[in-house]
C-alpha cells in the first residue's frame, strides 16, 4: 500500500513547482510587456541617440553684407560605460596632443555632479569641445581603437570683419543656470551670451534634430535604426537683418582707434540704429574656439575695460549739446522766446561765465551758435521763476524736469532691442531736497543744469536720440537693431511745438557754418551740429558732439564722446562730421583729415585686440 503522507507530499511538492513557474511567467510578462522601463534599458544598449545640431542663423548688415556665418567644428564625447578596463588612456592622449594630467582632469570635471548634474556612465558626456578638423584628424584614424568615443560634427560662428564686436555679442558653451532654465539645453551646449546673440537666441539657435543609431553586443554602430523612420531632422535658426551699416561702423571704428570713446548714428525717421560703436572693442573671432575662456578672462581683466559697452552703458555731463534741450524746453514754456536777448560779459560774465567774448546782448540762435553759458542760465532762471509768486521751486522744477525727460533722456529705452543699457540721471526735486533740504535750493543752487553739468549723465544713445529728436522736430522713434522689427508703432511724440525746433535746427546750422564745427563742412551738404565740453572731476574734459544732416532732409544722427580729449570741436566733431559724409555720399573725401584723426593716439594704454 502505498504511504498516504509520502502520496500526497508529491502534490504538494508539484505544487510548489507549479507556481514558481506561474511567477516566473507573471514576472516576465510584467517585465516585457507592462513595465516599459527595462525596454527603455535595453534600447540604451542597443540604441545610440545622437543629437544633430542645426547651423546657427547668419546675421546680416542692412545692405546683405554677411557679418556672421558658421564655420564647421567637432566634439569628442565618450559613454563611460562602454570605455572598458583594457582603454589605452596614453594612445587617446597622444591623439588629442593633450597630458595625462589634462585628460583626468577633464574627466573629474564630467564625473563631478556639482557640475555635471545630467551625468551618467550610459550616455554621452563631452569630453572636448570646439575642436578644428585638424585637432581631431588623427584620432578620427585610430577611432576603432578608442570605444566608448564618439566625434560629432557641430558649428563655430566666424566673422566677416573685425568690427561690431559690442553689436553681435559673443556664443559660448550654457551654464548650469541656462540648463535649469531651458529644456532646450543639455551640457556641452552652446547659447549666445552677450549682444544681438544673444537678444535673439531663440531665433537664431533652430531646433536640435535627433539620429538614432543602432549598435551591437560589443558596443560598435551597426547603422540607422529602422532605416531614419524615428530620426527627427535638425531645423537651421533663421538668419536676421540688422540695420548697421558695416561700412559706416568701419569708420567709425577706425577713427576712434587710440581713443576711449564711442560713436552712435541713428536714421531719424525710423529709429534704425546705423553705426554704434564702443572703443576699446575686440576681434570677435578672439571669443570663439578652445581660447575663448582664456580670451574673455584677459578682456575682462584689462584696465581699459574693452568688455564695457560705453556706447549705451557709459555716462557722462552733456556738457553744451543739452543747451539744445534747454532752448526748446524754455521755448515751449514760454520762459524765452527766440527773440528774448540776455547780457554776455564773457570769461567776466557772473554767476557762470562764458567761454570767450562775442559781443552783447545775444538772442537765441546766436546763443547756440556760440554756446554762450550766461545765455542759458538766465533762460533756465527765467523758467523757473516764472509763475513762481510763493518761491516754491518744486512746481517749476518738476516741469522742466518732465520736458527734459521727454527726450528720452535719464531712463532706459524699454520697447528695444538693445539690452546693456543706462538710464543715465535727470535728478529729481527728491534728489534735491535730501542734498539742502525742502526749502533750500533755488534755481542758482542748480545753475549747472542750465550748461549740462552738475548732475545730469546722459549715455551717447541718448545722445544720438536727442539728435534724431531735434532733426524730426518733434517725435523719435525707439532706437533699434534689427531691420527686421516693425518698431513705427513706438513713436514718442514730444509736447513741444514743431516751430521751436525750427529755432533750435537754425541755431545748430549756425553751429556749423560760423561756430564750433566750421572747420568741418561737407562738399555739398548742410548739416546741423552742437560741440560740447563736458568737465570730468576725474581728469581731462571729455570731447562731445551731436548733429545731424542734410539739414533739409535729414537722412542720419550722430553722437560722438571721446574721453578725456579736451575740446568737443578738435576731436568729437570731426569724427561725426567724417561719419555723415561717407553715408551720405559713400565716401570720406577729406583722406587728411582722415588720416589725422584716425592714427592720433590720446590714450596710450587702449590696446587693439
Amino acid at each position: 500500500m502505498i504511504n498516504d503522507s509520502y502520496y500526497r507530499r508529491r502534490f504538494v511538492i508539484s505544487g510548489i513547482a507549479v507556481a514558481v513557474v506561474l511567477v516566473y511567467i507573471i514576472r516576465l510578462f510584467y517585465l516585457q510587456i507592462i513595465d516599459q522601463s527595462t525596454k527603455g534599458q535595453a534600447d540604451n544598449n542597443a540604441l545610440v541617440k545622437q543629437t544633430i545640431y542645426p547651423s546657427r542663423g547668419l546675421i546680416y548688415d542692412r545692405n546683405g553684407e554677411l557679418l556672421v556665418f558658421n564655420q564647421p567644428i567637432y566634439e569628442i564625447t565618450m559613454t563611460m560605460r562602454e570605455m572598458g578596463k583594457d582603454w589605452d588612456t596614453t594612445a587617446f592622449c597622444r591623439c588629442l596632443n593633450i597630458s595625462r594630467e589634462e585628460f583626468d582632469e577633464r574627466l573629474a570635471e564630467i564625473k563631478d555632479r556639482r557640475k555635471n548634474r545630467g551625468y551618467s556612465k550610459y550616455t554621452p558626456q563631452v569630453f572636448m569641445g570646439q575642436l578644428k578638423k585638424e585637432d581631431i584628424a588623427t584620432l578620427q584614424e585610430e577611432l576603432f581603437f578608442f570605444p566608448g568615443i564618439q566625434i560629432q560634427k557641430r558649428t563655430l560662428r566666424d566673422y566677416t570683419y573685425n568690427a561690431a564686436a559690442h553689436v553681435l555679442g559673443s556664443v559660448g558653451e550654457v551654464s548650469q543656470a541656462d540648463i535649469e532654465h531651458d529644456a532646450y539645453y543639455t551640457r556641452g551646449d552652446y547659447s549666445g551670451r552677450d549682444g544681438l546673440e544673444r537678444t535673439y537666441e531663440e531665433q537664431l539657435r533652430g531646433e536640435k534634430g535627433v539620429e538614432i543609431l543602432m549598435r551591437d553586443s560589443k558596443g560598435r554602430i551597426q547603422g540607422s535604426y529602422q532605416n531614419g523612420a524615428l530620426d527627427e531632422t535638425a531645423k537651421a535658426g533663421t538668419d536676421i537683418t540688422i540695420t548697421i551699416d558695416i561700412q559706416l561702423q568701419l569708420l567709425a571704428e577706425e577713427l576712434l582707434a587710440g581713443k576711449i570713446g564711442s560713436a552712435v548714428a541713428i536714421e531719424p525717421k525710423t529709429g534704425e540704429i546705423l553705426a554704434l560703436v564702443s572703443n576699446p572693442a575686440w576681434n570677435p573671432k578672439v571669443l570663439v574656439g578652445k581660447e575663448r575662456n582664456k580670451n574673455y578672462n584677459m578682456l575682462l581683466n584689462d584696465p581699459t575695460k574693452p568688455l564695457y559697452n560705453r556706447a549705451t552703458q557709459a555716462t557722462y555731463p552733456p556738457g553744451s549739446t543739452f543747451k539744445t534741450i534747454q532752448a526748446l524746453v524754455c521755448l515751449e514754456e514760454k520762459a524765452i522766446t527766440p527773440n528774448t536777448l540776455y547780457p554776455c560779459s564773457g570769461p567776466g560774465s557772473t554767476p557762470i561765465k562764458c567761454t570767450h567774448h562775442h559781443g552783447s546782448p545775444v538772442a537765441l540762435d546766436k546763443a547756440i551758435e556760440q554756446s554762450c553759458n550766461p545765455y542759458f542760465w538766465c533762460a533756465f532762471r527765467d523758467f523757473m521763476q516764472k509763475g513762481n509768486d510763493n518761491g516754491d521751486i518744486h512746481p517749476r522744477y518738476d516741469l522742466w524736469r518732465k520736458d527734459v525727460m521727454s527726450f528720452g533722456l535719464g531712463q532706459k529705452f524699454t520697447d528695444t532691442d538693445l539690452s546693456e543699457q543706462s538710464s543715465g540721471t535727470i535728478p529729481s526735486s527728491a534728489f534735491y531736497d535730501r542734498s539742502y533740504g525742502k526749502a533750500g535750493w533755488k534755481a542758482i543752487t542748480i545753475r549747472s543744469l542750465s550748461i549740462g553739468q552738475g548732475e545730469i549723465l546722459v549715455t551717447p544713445l541718448q545722445l544720438a536720440n536727442q539728435a534724431a529728436t531735434i532733426a524730426n522736430e518733434g517725435f523719435y522713434i525707439t532706437p533699434h537693431l534689427n531691420k527686421a522689427d516693425s518698431m513705427r508703432i513706438h513713436r514718442h511724440n514730444l509736447d513741444i511745438e514743431k516751430r521751436h525746433f525750427e529755432v533750435v535746427k537754425d541755431g545748430m546750422h549756425r553751429v556749423m557754418k560760423y561756430g564750433t564745427g566750421r572747420w568741418y563742412p561737407i562738399e555739398g551738404v548742410e548739416t546741423a551740429g552742437k560741440t560740447g565740453t563736458a568737465q570730468n572731476p576725474h581728469g581731462r574734459d571729455h570731447a562731445i558732439f551731436i548733429g545731424f544732416g542734410p539739414i533739409e532732409d535729414p537722412q542720419i544722427a550722430v553722437a560722438v564722446v571721446v574721453e578725456n580729449a579736451g575740446f568737443g570741436a578738435t576731436w568729437a566733431c570731426p569724427v561725426a562730421s567724417m561719419m555723415m559724409e561717407q553715408y551720405l555720399t559713400g565716401e570720406v573725401k577729406r583722406s587728411d583729415l582722415r588720416k589725422r584723426i584716425g592714427s592720433a593716439v590720446l590714450n596710450e594704454s587702449v590696446k587693439k585686440w
